[in-house]
This record gives structure tokens, C-alpha cells and sequence, in this order.
């Protein structure tokens, strides 16, 4: 009983974690499952079971706030549907160990600048006519989601860095579009799995528990993306992807040689830079607030922390529109 109210409580804050920041509900649950001895492939079932109603709740929650471009949504989940599906399939016979670190480069990379973009430039201004196309989303969505099922987790670590890079897309409805497609990510691994491996080593326990502490996570942390500056923001996802792909690296054995008062060391440092670019992140938000207020008291927030919508009616609202 123990073990599940630990595993509801895990579920609870990764779900917190991902309907906030577009991430890390799979890297979180599937290494917990893992540390309590469930095989990979078993873990990656479980995980991606739950996610089915966890990502429905959060795609739902989402939309009623407000966050979710439905275009981006089929445009990626469709192809990230059919490469969940074919890693789920082939997860028992292939070895993720050699793609694993070079991911994580390429991930941390990614990280390192979106934290210095949004701490020290804030979001770029979003074009409207500057669409996220198919031929940008498809191989972004097969790739993520392929990586999703073989890992445990991928899709956010994936997806979110990789729209918030573009600057076509303001963090709320990234992160917002991210978890809602996630639903058919889920649903298609959950599939492949089934078909490979039946019901071998899935604990349904385990996935009931998840699934609590997840939906009643979600529509907080939709809430949450709603409010929460969109310079904020992104520095918070930037910080989360390097701290989670450095932990990744510094797992290899080629650092082996740090011992764990290094690894102690090198987390202490990210941990305290990440903290130093959240402090500057918001006082640049509460800054450029200030200014914009003093210009023009009716304008929205320049760097995309309050999006401008339209109520049914035709008013024109700030970001806690009628909807």
C-alpha cells in the first residue's frame, strides 16, 4: 500500500511538473518504476497506460484554459502516434544505449538556449502569418514519439524545446498543445505494446496510481501555464531540460570518474545558475510590465506572458479571456 500511495504521489507531481512546462511525466514516472525493479519495456507500458487518461484530462484542461493550437496538435500527434507505435513495437529488440547520450547533447544544447533566450532576450514576438507546417511537425513528431516509447519518455524533452526554439508559438499553447497531442502518443504506444508484450510484467495497480495522482495534477497545472509569465516560463523549461539531460550524462561511465561528491558538485551548480536566471527572468517580466504600463495602461504584456484574445461577443480581452 505504501508502494502506491508513493507511486499516486509521484504521479501527482510529474503530472504537475508536465501540464506546467510541457515535460518530463514519462522521465520522471518510468525511472521511478524502474528503481523499484520493473523491466524497460514493462516500465515504458505502464507509464504510457497511465498517460492515456492523464493526458486526456490534461489536453481537456488545457483547452478549456485556452492553451492548445489545434492545428499544431494534429500536425504533430498523427505522425508522433505512428512512431510511438512502431517504438513500442521494436522496444524489446533495440538498444537505446548509444542514442541515449547523444540526445541528451543535443537536448541540453537546446536547453542551454532556451534558458539564455528567455532570461536575457525574453520570447520572440510571434508571427501570425508564421505557421508551424507539416514538413517541420511530422519528422519532429515521429522522432519524439518513436523516442517516447523506446525511453520512457521523450515526447516534452522533444517536442517542447523544439517549439519554443522555432519562436512561432508562445510558450502557454506550446506547452498546452504538447500534453494534448501527448494523448494520441499515448494511446498508440500503449497499443504497440499490448500487441507485443500482452499484459506480461504491466502492474495495473501501478497504472491506476498513476493515473489518480496525474489527474488530480492536471488541471492545476493547466491553470498554472495560464498565468505564469511566458519569459518565466521558458527559462523554468529551459533549467528543467538541462538538469534532466545532465543527469543523463553524468550516468555514462565515461564521467564515472567524478564520484558522487562531482555529480553532487555539478547539480549544485546547475541548481544555482538555473535559480540566478529565474530571479533575472522575473524581474525583466516585472520590469518590461512596469514600462509597458506606463506607456500605453490598456497594452497587453510585450514579451508573451499575457496573450490578447477575442470573447465570442468580439471583446478583446487579456490572458484571462471568457471562453
Amino acid at each position: 500500500m505504501r508502494t502506491l500511495v508513493l507511486i499516486a504521489l509521484v504521479g501527482l507531481a510529474a503530472q504537475l511538473v508536465d501540464g506546467s512546462l510541457g515535460m518530463a511525466y514519462g522521465v520522471t514516472t518510468t525511472t521511478l518504476l524502474l528503481a523499484i525493479g520493473a523491466n524497460p519495456a514493462a516500465a515504458s507500458a505502464t507509464v504510457h497506460l497511465a498517460e492515456i487518461g492523464t493526458t486526456l484530462v490534461s489536453g481537456i484542461s488545457h483547452w478549456r484554459f485556452g492553451n492548445v493550437d489545434w492545428k499544431v496538435v494534429l500536425r504533430i500527434g498523427v505522425p508522433g502516434a505512428v512512431g510511438a507505435f512502431a517504438g513500442a513495437t521494436v522496444l524489446s529488440s533495440l538498444d537505446t544505449e548509444i542514442a541515449k547520450p547523444l540526445m541528451a547533447v543535443v537536448l541540453l544544447t537546446l536547453g542551454t538556449y532556451i534558458v539564455i533566450r528567455f532570461t536575457l532576450r525574453g520570447l520572440r514576438p510571434v508571427q501570425p502569418g508564421r505557421t508551424l507546417r507539416w514538413r517541420f511537425l511530422a519528422p519532429l513528431g515521429i522522432v519524439a514519439g518513436f523516442l517516447d516509447a523506446t525511453g520512457g519518455g521523450g515526447w516534452g524533452p522533444v517536442g517542447t524545446p523544439t517549439l519554443l526554439a522555432s519562436g512561432r508559438i508562445e510558450p502557454r499553447r506550446t506547452i498546452g498543445s504538447i500534453d494534448t497531442s501527448e494523448f494520441l502518443v499515448a494511446l498508440a504506444a500503449s497499443l504497440g505494446f499490448l500487441l507485443a508484450l500482452g499484459s506480461q510484467g504491466i502492474n495495473y495497480a501501478w497504472v491506476l496510481a498513476l493515473l489518480i495522482g496525474g489527474v488530480i495534477a492536471a488541471p492545476i497545472a493547466a491553470f498554472l501555464v495560464r498565468i505564469l509569465p511566458a519569459r518565466v516560463l521558458g527559462t523554468l523549461a529551459g533549467g528543467l531540460i538541462i538538469i534532466t539531460n545532465t543527469r543523463t550524462l553524468l550516468g555514462l561511465d565515461a564521467l564515472s570518474g567524478l564520484g558522487a561528491t562531482g555529480r553532487w558538485i555539478v547539480y549544485g551548480l546547475l541548481l544555482a545558475g538555473w535559480a540566478f536566471a529565474i530571479t533575472v527572468a522575473i524581474r525583466s517580466h516585472l520590469a518590461t510590465r512596469t514600462a509597458t504600463a506606463d506607456e500605453d495602461p490598456d497594452a497587453g504584456d510585450d514579451d508573451g506572458g499575457a496573450a490578447v484574445d477575442e470573447t465570442e461577443s468580439g471583446e478583446v480581452v487579456g490572458s484571462t479571456a471568457v471562453r
